[in-house]
């Protein structure tokens, strides 16, 4: 929800209309959709559910259109009551007149209002109301109005030597006047809305952030990482995020100074000549010209630079936080609809070297059937006494696929699961390495504690591995989404903004697929449009005493589930074997009837409708229409009933990792490679190819044409053919390609940019375990899906502005590494 529906009055009516009209504009949509959505969305229904039950109403807006609109409509409303908090300031100044309240009006974001604002805004006492209670206004006015006066003459009649009732009043000489009439002036400029906005663009268009290493930094260990921004130059309007986090994390960290360079060498800058443009102010050889000259340099440099560089710096903060919240957004979304191996018996092993690997086996249902710890690695190197545990386990419970963490002693545990599968060639094991980010956090909690009560902690870390290879999306919702850790610079992002984020898309992947109300757990429900936490305890409850659910209608028998709540969230919940046959369906209940009346006229019972993709494709859509129900919604049941209860998700697949590749020594330029993207950044993508160190495939790396986005590409996930381009095993570091004809020892193709990431350019924070290793997943089989082969074909990149060459390969792989993407 956006917040509670401002009251219908006649002026809030037109607010609405000012509101909708923008969205719609941004959105390029029809301001009657965005109307709809709104109301929709006031009244306490959900985007999942709007997007995908009231296409009629909003004009068949999808989930990422309502996603923008929300935020959209969240900041206008923020804008609007702050305008009207601007609009009651000065009307009780009594400086309110018509003119002013249109500008107000007319401001379209919450900058230029604050600009409007400023000279009205409540302030300390400063130098121009001295100058005013000095009654020196007057000739700042004579100067500024009449440059042919001269201004020492002039300041002259202005000398006062007893003090009048205004604190200061006493102006000593003509040089004291002529200084109160300057902050008088100084001040005036300054808070000109309009000239103070154009000058923030020119400066914004024009200008770049500089760095370099501060005083005695430069062969400091601790800020080596930032050894790339050491000289680094750049425009403000072609930083992307990663870079401009990183030289703000350098600077927190007192290894960088930055200064943010206007980018006008002139004299007088180009600056200073609009403000004397504006104000009429040029060197036409009279008598206060120069000083009214100086006036406009002193605005400009003691007042205007100085505000201004303050504002740049927040909208450079701004953009690259909205852009790696993005980023953080779009692998979360890759890795929960990452493919799920389904419902298979599933034997989870936590790796560990001195306390052991930690085994848990699941049923189809992610049910725990056992537990065990074995010790095959040093220092007891127990390894027959392993294999007899897992092989009787595996016999036992008919395991199918062997889920291993990506931990401390991944490679060596995946080498010893390569052994249970050759030793028992009849047990059919596949063995899949697994993401372990965020299991510890998983382990520690409250849910797990209640879920898994009388389990070890270090044991729930095998359930929760052996779980997300079956299914990714049921597992990780008992996470909270920032533990992941899929993000660049989480911990530099603001707290409330990422979660809105992320939480948004847990919420739209999760009714995306939808949730067996039988079978879930109360975070994945609590995920479900419509259902709080406290709504989703009650369910299983309600499950727990009474038996599952034997259809949709029957969780109106929840205790404070009411009408409103079913309606939101009856159609992403899935009941399988129940009464009614539509209840594994996407149709909502509300459109039951609709199905019925398909029934009717086909003669085929809803069974043997569904699935019957021949029957269904006789039947037209518009003759089911009628004032209740719309064409968008007949072709989604249409769709629904042809593939009921479908998975959005991929195919289940595993990346087959090359025999005898096991450490990046073994690794030889020229090899290709299967491997799996494990992380997306602005740079590139990380790919896992079988070692203890994820390889970098930059972004000039991924295709002959031009790329913009390496998500254009690749995802998180995905499953690749990669060639290894260079291996520094002393740096841990792996450069790859997803262009099979690169030659090793070759620059970038395809105009690529030069080598990004300097300095930190992606946090490291994978959400890795203590003890565990950031910058990615160790080898094994690795879960993936998707694309094979890198998807589809991207390019080179755009070169970057910068005053200074481009670092080499090495440079860039090594901050990557100090920045924690890598082993170090």
């Amino acid at each position: 929800m956006t917040g509670t529906a401002p009251p219908d009055t006649r002026a809030d009516v037109q607010q609405h209309r000012s509101i909708n009209q923008r969205i719609a504009d941004e959105l390029g949509a029809r301001p009657d959709q965005v109307g709809s959505a709104v109301a929709l969305l006031d009244e306490g229904s959900t985007v999942p559910f709007v997007a995908r039950y009231r296409k009629e109403a909003t004009g068949g807006l999808d989930d990422a259109q309502l996603r923008t609109l929300e935020e959209r409509l969240r900041y206008l409303r923020e804008l609007e009551e702050r305008r009207g908090v601007i609009l009651e300031s000065i009307r009780s100044q009594g400086k309110l007149d018509e003119a002013l309240q249109g500008r107000i009006e007319a401001a379209e974001s919450k900058a230029r209002l604050e600009d409007i604002y400023l000279p009205y805004k409540p302030k300390r006492r400063t130098k121009a109301m001295i100058a005013r209670e000095q009654g020196l206004e007057p000739l700042a006015d004579l100067l500024l109005g009449d440059p042919t006066r001269d201004p020492h003459t002039e300041a002259a009649a202005y000398v006062t030597t007893e003090s009048g009732d205004g604190e200061g009043a006493v102006v000593a000489d003509a040089g004291a006047a002529l200084e109160g009439a300057r902050s008088i002036l100084v001040e005036r400029i300054g808070e000109n809305a309009d000239l103070v906005g154009g000058l923030r663009e020119r400066m914004w268009s024009r200008g770049r952030l500089v760095t370099k290493a501060r005083e005695g930094k430069e062969n400091d260990q601790a800020a080596a990482k930032f050894a790339d921004y050491f000289e680094f130059s750049e425009k403000f309007t072609t930083l992307p995020s990663h870079r401009i986090l990183a030289v703000f994390r350098g600077e927190t960290e007192e290894a960088l100074d930055v200064a943010l360079d206007a980018g006008d060498d002139e004299e007088p800058t180009s600056y200073e000549r609009m403000i004397a443009v504006e104000y009429g102010i040029a060197d036409q050889g009279r008598a206060a010209d120069a000083w009214l000259l100086g006036v406009v340099r002193w605005a400009w440099r003691t007042r205007l630079q100085t505000a201004l560089g303050i504002d740049i710096r927040v909208r450079l903060r701004s953009a690259a936080e909205e852009g790696a919240i993005g980023v953080f957004a779009t692998n979360l979304r890759d890795l929960l609809l990452a493919a799920p191996a389904g419902t298979r018996a599933t034997i989870g092993l936590d790796p560990g070297l001195r306390t052991g690997v930690k085994v848990a086996v699941v049923d189809a249902t992610g049910k725990v059937l056992d537990t065990a710890v074995i010790y095959p690695h040093e220092p007891r190197n127990d390894r027959a006494g392993a294999l007899k545990v897992l092989t009787a386990l595996c016999t036992k419970h008919s395991v199918e696929l062997v889920a291993i963490g990506n931990g401390t002693a991944s490679r060596e545990t995946d080498a010893l699961a390569g052994e249970l599968i050759k030793a028992n060639p009849g047990l059919k094991l596949t063995k899949v390495m697994v993401s372990e980010a965020g299991a510890s956090v998983y382990s520690a909690s409250a849910y797990a504690s209640a879920e898994l009560p009388d389990m070890d902690v270090s044991l729930r870390g095998a359930v929760s591995i052996a779980r997300r290879l079956q299914d990714p999306l049921a597992e990780l919702v008992k996470i909270d989404p920032k533990s992941i850790g899929v993000g660049q610079y989480q911990h530099d992002l603001p707290e409330s903004s990422l979660s809105r984020s992320l939480d948004s898309v847990v919420e739209d992947c999760v009714n995306a697929v939808g949730v067996d109300v039988n079978s879930a757990s109360a975070p994945l429900l609590r995920r479900v449009s419509g259902i709080s936490e406290s709504l989703a305890g009650a369910i299983v409850a309600h499950r727990d005493a009474n038996g599952p659910f034997q259809s949709r209608t029957a969780l109106t028998q929840v205790p404070r589930l009411g009408p409103k709540a079913f309606e939101q969230c009856a159609g992403f919940l899935r009941i399988r074997d129940g009464e009614e046959p539509l209840d594994v369906t996407g149709v909502h209940p509300e459109s039951y009837p609709v199905v019925r009346r398909m029934v009717e006229r086909t003669k085929i019972d809803v069974s043997g409708l569904m699935g019957n993709s021949a029957r269904l494709h006789q039947i037209k859509p518009k003759d089911y229409v009628d004032g209740t129900v719309g064409l968008p919604t007949i072709t989604d049941i249409l769709t629904e009933l042809e593939k009921p209860g479908r998975d959005p998700r991929p195919a289940f697949r595993t990346a087959t990792f090359a025999e005898g590749v096991h450490k990046i020594s073994d690794l030889r330029p020229g090899m290709l490679l299967e491997g799996v993207v494990t992380n997306v950044a602005a740079f590139g993508a990380f790919v896992d190819v079988g070692v203890h160190q994820d390889g970098l495939v930059h972004v000039s790396a991924m295709s002959k044409d031009f790329v913009s986005d390496p998500r254009d590409v690749v995802k998180s996930g995905d499953v690749v053919k990669v060639k290894v381009l260079e291996v520094d095993e002393a740096r841990k570091r792996i450069s790859l390609t997803l262009r099979l004809d690169d030659e090793p020892g070759s620059g970038p193709r395809g105009g690529g940019r030069p080598q990004e990431g300097r300095g930190g350019s992606g946090s490291g924070d994978r959400g890795g375990r203590p003890g565990g290793r950031q910058g990615g997943r160790p080898g094994g089989g690795a879960q993936g899906g998707g694309r094979p082969g890198g998807g589809k074909p991207g390019g080179g990149n755009r070169r970057d502005d910068r005053k200074q060459s481009a670092p080499s390969n090495d440079a860039m792989a090594e901050a990557l590494r100090r920045a924690g993407f890598g082993k170090g």
